[in-house]
């Protein structure tokens, strides 16, 4: 198995576990591409990560060095086109990992925003130590619309229910026992909305210039999901003229060459993230949510039992 993309503390792991489940691994920091796909040579099963754009002709490199089967190490296939995938004969299959990671990070988000923390914090660094004008919101207070209710949002849901707030949910397949309603009536109602539902080309821009302009006027948007889920575009008038109240945003539209990368020493090609970053009511994170002790090890773990369940499934064909 070629583990393509791997970070060093993924390559612990793989090298820890790989032998309790008698996969020999080939490891590289390089990201697949048509120039790395060589190192597939002999190996049907590929592991990918989230953080490079995976191209048409990279697939067909792969397919022709031999590779059957790719488990992307993310819950989104949106960095590479499995339709294509599968006509050039090779399957794409995500990983489980903790919904725990993701879920606890959107709440400590949450409680961020509604805090103020971004300016508290700012503000003690320099050492004024004065109670902002601005107080915070407690969540009990407070209507949060949850967008998307797979396992992720299902676990935000459950840790709300412990702050005693008014939860709100929508789904286009209801999964959970929470109160859904429609999602135009969830942006008008909720004081916080927290989007979780996956990147498809019908959710692209959920959150767009309309949607953002129904929501309440000092509303909050969490977004640990993926960035297009959000019209960055609309997003950023929107709160340089107050309409919204603020945002903590884990992962933004043109992500990819900035984070993951020491960006100190070089211009930062996004004027959006630069506009929002700016702002004392935004929070920007580099696509961390999911980056935890647990949530890595299963990620690990499950790109090796998928490698296996695959391999079983072709000697057994």
């Amino acid at each position: 198995m070629t583990i393509y993309g791997c970070g060093p503390d993924e390559a612990v792991l793989f090298r820890e576990m790989a032998p309790r489940f008698g996969v020999e691994p080939t490891i590289t920091a390089a990201a697949v591409s048509e120039a790395t796909s060589e190192l597939a040579a002999g190996n049907r099963c590929v592991s990918v990560g989230h953080k490079t754009r995976i191209t048409d002709s990279t697939l067909l490199a792969l397919s022709r060095a031999g590779v059957e089967y790719i488990s992307t190490r993310s819950i989104g296939f949106n960095h590479l086109d499995v339709d294509y995938a599968k006509s050039v004969g090779i399957t794409v299959e995500n990983v489980t990992y903790s919904p725990d990671s993701v879920a606890d990070y959107t709440l400590m988000l949450m409680l961020m925003v509604a805090r103020n923390a971004k300016s508290v914090l700012r503000r003690a660094e320099v050492h004024d130590y004065r109670l902002s004008d601005v107080r915070g919101k407690e969540l009990r207070d407070l209507t949060v619309g949850v967008v998307g209710t797979g396992r992720i949002g299902a676990a935000v849901i459950d840790r709300l229910r412990g702050f005693g707030c008014q939860t709100l949910a929508y789904d286009s397949r209801p999964q959970t026992s929470a109160d859904y309603v429609p999602l135009d009536d969830l942006l008008v109602q909720s004081d916080v909305v927290t989007l979780h539902t996956p990147l498809t080309a019908d959710t692209h821009h959920l959150l767009d210039r309309r949607r953002i302009e129904q929501m309440r006027h000092g509303a909050v948007v969490v977004n640990t999901g993926r960035g297009s889920l959000l019209d960055t575009e609309a997003l950023v008038p929107a709160l340089e003229s107050g309409r919204l109240g603020g945002a903590a945003l884990d992962v933004l539209e043109g992500e990819e060459g900035i984070f993951y990368a020491d960006c100190r020493d070089r211009p930062i090609g996004s004027e959006a993230l630069l506009r929002l970053q700016r702002m004392p009511n935004v929070l920007i994170s580099p696509h961390t949510a999911y980056y935890t002790d647990h949530a890595l090890s299963d990620t690990v773990e499950n790109s090796l039992v998928n490698c296996l369940s695959f391999e079983s499934g072709k000697q057994h064909g």
